[in-house]
């Protein structure tokens, strides 16, 4: 790959990760917020009251810096992809556009009343601006997923003046994996929150053992997370399905299916080679892939042979894949044992609490997986069918690339790592 490409490449895969980070958890928290806020109006327990506050504090915080990462992403598909917004930006301007005029400005708009009105409004507004604002991070998603969806499986549109414009605006939107992506993201956002309200709730209750309101708050993530994890797990399930029927090379990547065969086996674990094009020390579930993918163990499922020259690279793809289910699985254990330990009121013993606290950022893992086998499972193309990877990146050097790359990294450890400590120090002290 050119030393250019692969870094603009990198640059911008490192700043929509990071950016991602945020996004998948002020999603939910706000409606988790809208949830404490309520709570504390029908019941007037001071303690609702300072859950509410803690939360919206740490809400403000990471929707400040999913801001700030958004901000900076936007200005590299000028930098690192210009020809992706001269070839397609007639619908990617617009639906980024709906996302800031229908989304960002509601969110704006309503978030000072939320965090600073309080004392200063009546209860029913200040209630009516948190959901205001929980509704606009949901359609922010809305219209980001669109035109993400769109660039992986694209749809109402036409060429016309040397671009792609939009001749049916409900075919892009609504294109064929937006309704799965959507959902998927939504309740990956709803575990992301879950088990930060839950992990930060359980470093509290490990410094303060008989905090009445981090244990109301350890309840509602773990019972969230215990309703979503099998939802997760059936959404993901109809997502491959239809992965499968409109981006197939994918699915061979993530199955590290080198041939096409009928009965072909589910690889559980493997070290992908490219230059073999097979797998090496590989366990494997006979007829697994066929059975799952066609429900037929007998099936025919299309291999990696298939689409060449134009598959996607195995190793990245079939391992982020694994991170995610494995990451699903065990939030999925941690949520249900959380769910029974607590149950009627019961305090979940230390070594529990240590538990979740551990998988506080277990949801970031697994977003950040599922966004790999995402993005990197749909290349070669930027825009499936439309638009090359190779054919998008822009004139910069590889040295300037890089050189901004480091920069990127550094910065972005720094206030990762500055996050993090600050949302524990905030739940110790609160």
């Amino acid at each position: 790959m050119d030393e250019a490409l692969f870094l603009a490449r990198d640059q911008f895969g490192l700043n929509i990760g990071f950016h991602i980070l945020f996004p998948s958890l002020t999603i939910a928290l706000a409606w988790f917020l809208v949830a404490f806020r309520i709570a504390y109006q029908r019941t007037r327990d001071a303690t609702w009251l300072a859950t509410y506050r803690m939360w919206v504090k740490i809400f403000a915080l990471s929707f400040a810096m999913g801001v700030v990462s958004g901000v900076t992403m936007s200005f590299q598909f000028g930098t690192n992809w210009p020809r992706y917004m001269t070839t397609v930006g007639a619908i990617a301007g617009p639906l980024l556009s709906f996302e800031v005029l229908t989304a960002f400005f509601l969110e704006a708009t309503f978030l000072g009343v939320m965090l600073f009105g309080m004392q200063r409004v009546p209860d029913w507004l200040h209630i009516t601006s948190s959901l205001l604002v929980a509704f606009g991070t949901t359609v922010s998603a809305f219209w980001i997923l669109a035109l993400n969806s769109w660039m992986q499986t694209p749809a109402g549109h036409v060429f016309a003046d040397g671009q792609w414009i939009a001749a049916d605006w409900m075919r892009v939107i609504f294109n064929p994996s937006f309704p799965y992506r959507l959902a998927h993201m939504l309740v990956a956002s709803g575990l992301t929150a879950s088990f930060v309200v839950a992990g930060l709730s359980a470093w509290r209750l490990l410094h303060v053992r008989f905090d009445h309101g981090a244990g109301k708050t350890l309840r509602a993530g773990l019972l969230t997370a215990a309703v979503l994890a099998p939802v997760q797990i059936f959404l993901g399930d109809l997502h491959g399905l239809n992965t499968l029927e409109h981006q197939p090379a994918k699915i061979a990547a993530i199955e590290a299916l080198w041939h096409t065969e009928r009965g072909a086996p589910l690889v559980l674990f493997a070290i992908p080679n490219e230059a073999t094009r097979g797998n090496d020390f590989a366990i494997e579930l006979p007829y697994g892939a066929s059975l799952i993918l066609r429900h037929d163990a007998r099936a025919e499922v299309k291999g990696l042979d298939a689409f060449e020259p134009d598959r996607p690279p195995v190793a990245p793809v079939f391992f982020a894949f694994r991170v995610m289910v494995g990451m699903g699985l065990l939030m999925l254990t941690v949520a249900w044992l959380g769910a029974w330990a607590t149950r009627r009121g019961r305090t979940a013993p230390r070594w529990l609490l240590w538990v979740f606290a551990a998988c506080t950022f277990a949801g970031w893992i697994a977003t950040l997986a599922g966004w790999l086998v995402t993005e990197i499972g749909r290349q070669p193309w930027l825009v499936t069918g439309i638009l090359r990877t190779t054919d998008a990146v822009g004139p910069a050097s590889g040295a300037k690339l890089g050189a901004s790359l480091t920069a990127y990294v550094v910065t972005y450890a720094a206030l990762l790592l500055a996050y993090m400590v600050t949302l524990t120090h905030m739940a110790r002290k609160s």
